[in-house]
């Protein structure tokens, strides 16, 4: 459905007031993500300077009339701009997470740590907002996403249990088994076995 300047006044007034050359979009959780949204923005004329997980950064400030056919390209593709600043704020919590699961850094510090020190934010405003607005804790959307992680790290079998327990920044392999297990309700062992036996069962036929 096409929008005109009127209906994203309504919808969206801050971001009408923005005429900024950076945005911050949700749903953006993944390389891919971005190569698709920016192919799409290309071919639509945007001046793209540069895109990273969760944010765009255009070449020149986007003025007004070029703000609809932008929600447009961007809603169509199933991603959706952030236009207030707790929003945003929370998104750039869940990139810098996903950022670092997917990455398979290893903290030096505490997650509240690293992510205060990112963000020039107290950790307690950023928890109290994030679960304000998510209804669930930052822990616990780190935990899920490891948790994620893991079970493509599995399923690749490219790496031993220890090596993905190591990766995800787990203190041990026990440690990483039992938060497993308390997520999905199966071991990693088990969950590689039932996903072997599916590609095998599909292979034979």
């Amino acid at each position: 459905m096409a929008l005109d300047n009127a209906c994203l006044i309504i919808l969206y007034p801050k971001l009408t007031m923005m005429n900024d050359s950076y945005f911050h979009i949700k749903n953006m959780v993944c390389k891919h993500c971005g190569e698709v949204l920016e192919a799409k923005l290309v071919d639509a004329g945007f001046p793209i300077k540069h895109i990273e997980l969760g944010r765009i950064e255009f070449a020149r400030p986007i003025d007004e009339e070029e703000l609809t056919e932008l929600w447009e390209v961007v809603h169509q593709n199933g991603f959706e701009i952030v236009s207030d600043r707790s929003s945003q704020l929370v998104e750039q919590i869940k990139h810098l997470i996903i950022g670092l699961i997917h990455h398979g850094k290893r903290l030096d510090t505490t997650l509240s740590q690293y992510l205060s020190d990112r963000l020039h934010k107290e950790y307690q405003h950023l928890s109290r907002l994030f679960s304000d607005v998510e209804g669930n804790s930052i822990e616990r959307f780190y935990i899920l996403q490891k948790i994620e992680r893991a079970k493509e790290l599995i399923v690749y079998g490219e790496h031993t249990m220890a090596e993905i327990a190591y990766r995800l920044d787990y203190s041990s392999q026990q440690h990483f088994s039992r938060q497993f297990k308390k997520e999905t309700g199966l071991t990693p062992s088990h969950f590689r076995d039932i996903k072997e036996n599916k590609r095998i069962s599909i292979d034979r036929l």
